[in-house]
This record gives structure tokens, sequence and C-alpha cells, in this order.
């Protein structure tokens, strides 16, 4: 994680897996933040890099996502976990994604975003897989734009 949270995305390769992180301080409470995330018919409204999510963002719940990164394909993810309003994690058998909320001592919520993919056969793969550092960058942009709009 970045010592600032400038809302930059950062990726980390290794031969088994990938990492890319981003994090960014919202000026608005983790409840707004939280409603935001969980809401995903909402997702397009605020969301640059989503395209659709159908299903309910609940506890153990399956959605199907698709990203502008690859709208063509349709990703089926699984809720593996789901703490209101701090932590929601998603994702499939070769990766997830992890949203945390913390609330900072003025109120505000300190927005962090990683997502690890890997596993025995990542190698064979691993170059066609696209960069999300440009995605994971609007997606923190994003998400701050709209819960601060909230705010006001």
């Amino acid at each position: 994680m970045p010592e600032t949270p400038d809302g930059t995305a950062t990726t980390i390769s290794k031969t088994f897996s990938r990492e890319t992180r981003v994090s960014t301080t919202i000026d608005a409470p983790p409840s707004t933040v939280w409603r935001l995330l969980t809401d995903a018919k909402g997702y397009p409204a605020w969301n640059s890099t989503v395209v659709s999510v159908d299903g309910e963002i609940a506890p153990g719940s399956k959605i199907k996502l698709v990203s502008t990164l690859d709208p063509s394909r349709t990703f089926t993810l699984k809720v593996k976990e789901f703490q209101a309003p701090q932590k929601l994690a998603w994702g499939d058998a070769l990766g997830t994604r992890t949203y945390t909320i913390t609330e900072t001592n003025d109120g505000r919520s300190l927005f962090e975003m990683a997502e690890k993919i890997g596993g025995p056969v990542f190698p064979l793969f691993a170059s066609k897989i696209p960069s999300f550092d440009a995605s994971f960058t609007r997606f923190a942009a994003d998400l701050k734009a709209a819960a601060e709009k909230e705010k006001k």
C-alpha cells in the first residue's frame, strides 16, 4: 500500500500471482461509501469502469459483472466477505477483490481496494490479463467523486 493514499494504483507481479492495489481518502462517512459499493444496480451510474453488475451484493451471493476492461466477458463472482460497513470481498477461483473502508479520526473514509489473482497455472495465462492499474485508479476516483457528491 502506498504510504499516502493518493488514489494511484500499483501492481506487484510475482511468478504465480499478481496483486493490484489502490487507496484514497474520501470526504464522506463509511456508510456512504458502503452504500455505493453494495448497490449492484447503481454501479454504472457512478463507476466508469463497470458496464453492469447483476445480482444482489450480499453475503454468499453470486453476481455477474461486466467491466469496461473486457466488455465481451461476464465475470461470475461470489461474495466471499461482507462486513458492513468495513469490508467486502468477491471473487472466483483465480482471484479475489477486497474493498476495505476505515473511518478516519475526522469522520472521513480511507478506501482501499486490492485484487490478487494467481495460482499454480497463473504463469500460463498471466500475459493475457491486462493491467488493472488504470481501471483501479479510475474506480477509486469515481467512488470518491460519487461519495463526496452524496455528502453535499
